[in-house]
């Protein structure tokens, strides 16, 4: 099934930059890589096969809403529309000339881009399986699990028993729900950022900043006596070092999440872009030797990322519950100093 959406990703790429040969376009991999991985008003599968998303704007207090195929004309080149237009992936007020206006205060966009939208399906596919299982375990009690039970309790379970437990100790249980959930989000929106036509979603800064933020929030109201202890007074450290020790456990609070949001932010992007980056050789050299080659690099590239998919989950998840085991674990500082390392 994967060499499958590969040939068609393959094919599809091919069919496009056939059209722009036609038209006498010249192919520019720099392009084509930003616009598959980039957030866009339109979802486009294939060429001819485009999803105009709803644009949704507050300007001033005023509502707008309207398709986003009014940006678009019969080339599919952007053009202005009433007042508005698409500026380097922004909308942005033009005049009637379609020239843009400096002034855009008071302009909020809440529009449904691609990313927003598959969040939403992820969201919905994410519901939809989990309450499946919630079910079943509710009818099959006693009873060995079945279908799609059956493939996702073990990871459930490995998630509970090798990163909640491992990690936070006997206070596992209140952070299980948070746990999975941040893990098959990730790995979800991974798979599914694979599949031609997949949106970029966690391979979006603004995407893994909030991850990482409900991370951050979550340890620090966690936070017991001993976890502030070792940030405003570290045991076994003179107390003339404070000054210094202090902005250095509090600068590492926030470098702790800033390292969950680019590692993923990074890895999903990269490995993207390395994969659209071998198939834009077939067609920069246009050549039947370099096809091949090009093509076998992107499906050992494709299964490679579907490690990378599970791989990256594991990681946010499991450094996610060692922050917080951290701050909800009791220490005892008896005639330990190296142990204010733990948090």
């Amino acid at each position: 099934m994967k060499k499958l959406f590969i040939l068609l990703f393959s094919f599809l790429a091919l069919t496009a930059n056939v059209k722009a040969a036609e038209e006498g376009g010249e192919f520019k991999p720099g392009d084509m890589i930003m616009h598959h991985i980039a957030d866009d008003y339109t979802w486009h599968f294939a060429d001819g096969a485009v999803l105009y998303l709803p644009v949704i704007l507050l300007d001033n207090g005023n509502l707008e809403v309207f398709s986003s195929s009014n940006f678009y004309n019969e080339n599919h080149e952007l053009v202005p529309y009433n007042g508005y237009a698409i500026n380097h992936g922004h909308i942005i007020r033009v005049n009637e000339a379609g020239e843009p206006l400096e002034d855009h205060a008071g302009l909020y966009d809440f529009s449904i881009t691609k990313n927003v939208a598959s969040l939403l399906l992820s969201v919905v596919l994410l519901m939809v399986v989990f309450f499946v299982i919630a079910g079943r375990y509710g009818s099959n009690k006693g009873k060995a699990p079945k279908g799609i039970q059956s493939f996702f309790e073990p990871i459930i379970i490995f998630v509970r028993d090798e990163i909640a437990k491992a990690n936070i100790g006997p206070k596992y249980e209140r952070y299980m729900p948070y746990l999975l959930t941040v893990f098959f989000f990730i790995w979800f929106n991974n798979l599914l950022g694979l599949m031609p036509g997949g949106a970029n979603l966690t391979g979006n800064i603004a995407v893994t900043l909030v991850l990482a933020t409900l991370t951050l929030l979550i340890t620090v109201f966690s936070g017991n006596k001993s976890y502030w202890g070792h940030i405003f007074a570290t045991p076994g450290v003179p107390k003339w070092l404070a000054p210094i020790m202090i902005p250095v456990e509090l600068i590492g609070i926030f470098t702790k999440p800033f390292s969950l949001m680019v590692r993923l932010f990074a890895n999903i992007t990269a490995g993207h872009i390395i994969i659209l980056s071998l198939f834009s050789l077939i067609f920069i050299f246009e050549s039947v030797a370099v096809g091949p080659l090009s093509v076998a690099f992107a499906v050992f590239m494709n299964f490679l990322e579907l490690f990378v998919a599970l791989l990256q989950a594991y990681i946010f998840t499991l450094l996610s519950a060692m922050y917080i085991g951290g701050a909800v674990e009791e220490h005892d500082h008896v005639g330990d100093l190296g142990h204010g390392d733990a948090h």
